[in-house]
């Protein structure tokens, strides 16, 4: 007798209906519970997109106002009728040699535009170089930690995996010295570099190269590849989900950074969105129209980045939760 016969004769397998109920219920279950989370991480967005084309009234008003009764531009009018500033400026090499202050000095480039569309750009900009250098970094590095056998390797590894238990308040200050020492305070630079050297992005990225199989390496390196060669044709496409994951973290990690920001600039022109709209707060009192209208301005950005990374972002966590 044939398989094909046999297959044939047999009868599918038949689930007991209790268990399709059971099934079903935990089913519907999960997708209300998930439903209801998604619903609550949602919802502050929605209330500052909406509440940002709502009048002053709407606002404050005692009962919520859950859907704008009255759309208005009011808020965002606000936001970019305030100051001004060039929307760009290059800094005078050596400048701080010889202004009176220390600072370093500035030459406006192009027109000048609404403050908050500079720091905007200046916002942008922070956060798009520090997530390309850290990536950068942490590759190289977790590469090096994961693959390769030197002295010190393992104490290294353990002082990075301790450096992320260290609160960054504890090096606030050498942080802001060594910065001022290299003519790098109240410039965007001075917030990059610190971020660059992110220890949660070596320890991750060590994990995702711990996966690369060593009989690959070992056959570039037997067809005369070097080791920059090795690396971006067999290290980099591999470990790719893991940089996905680690250019949300750092994108995000790097916009939100309040209080580094706080520290480390302090020009009109240099601020950044948070900081600028914190600085109109204060000279507006609270106006949270105003308020709203630059948070949702500033979540654009953060949205594009996670769209735009969410297929490596989804993979490299599930890849991480196998490896760990």
């Amino acid at each position: 007798m044939s398989a094909n016969a046999t297959a044939k004769k047999q009868k599918p397998l038949k689930r007991h209906p209790s268990k399709l109920k059971k099934m079903s219920a935990y089913m519907i279950l999960t997708l209300i519970l998930i439903s209801i989370v998604a619903v609550l991480f949602a919802f502050p967005l929605y209330w500052i997109i909406t509440g940002s084309f709502k009048t002053g009234a709407a606002i404050n008003a005692t009962t919520p106002e859950w859907w704008p009764s009255q759309w208005v531009l009011t808020n965002y009018q606000k936001l970019f009728s305030g100051k001004s500033a060039p929307l760009w400026q290059l800094a005078v090499p050596f400048g701080s040699k010889f202004s009176a202050n220390g600072e370093p000095i500035y030459f406006s480039v192009g027109p000048t535009a609404p403050a908050a569309i500079r720091w905007m750009i200046n916002t942008v900009f922070m956060a798009v170089m520090s997530m390309i250098l850290t990536c950068i970094t942490a590759a190289m590095a977790g590469y090096a930690l994961a693959k390769k056998r030197f002295v010190g390797r393992k104490l290294l590894f353990t002082l990075i995996v301790c450096a992320m238990a260290l609160p960054k308040q504890v090096i606030l200050i050498p942080l802001l010295r060594e910065m001022s020492s290299l003519n790098l305070y109240n410039t965007i630079w001075a917030v990059i570099f610190p971020i660059v050297g992110w220890p949660f992005g070596v320890f991750l990225m060590k994990q995702f190269s711990e996966g690369i199989p060593t009989e690959m390496l070992e056959a570039a390196r037997i067809d005369g590849a070097s080791e920059a060669k090795t690396f971006i044709d067999i290290v980099l496409p591999m470990v790719k989900p893991g940089i996905g994951a680690l250019a949300i973290f750092t994108f995000i990690n790097s916009w939100n950074d309040y209080f580094m920001q706080l520290i480390m600039l302090s020009s009109t022109s240099n601020l950044t969105i948070s900081l600028g709209i914190a600085k109109l707060q204060a000279e507006n009192s609270t106006d949270f129209g105003l308020i709203m209208a630059g948070a949702a301005l500033a979540a654009v950005p953060i949205i594009i980045i996670f769209l735009i990374f969410q297929k490596y972002f989804t993979k490299g966590i599930a890849m991480g939760a196998v490896k760990g």
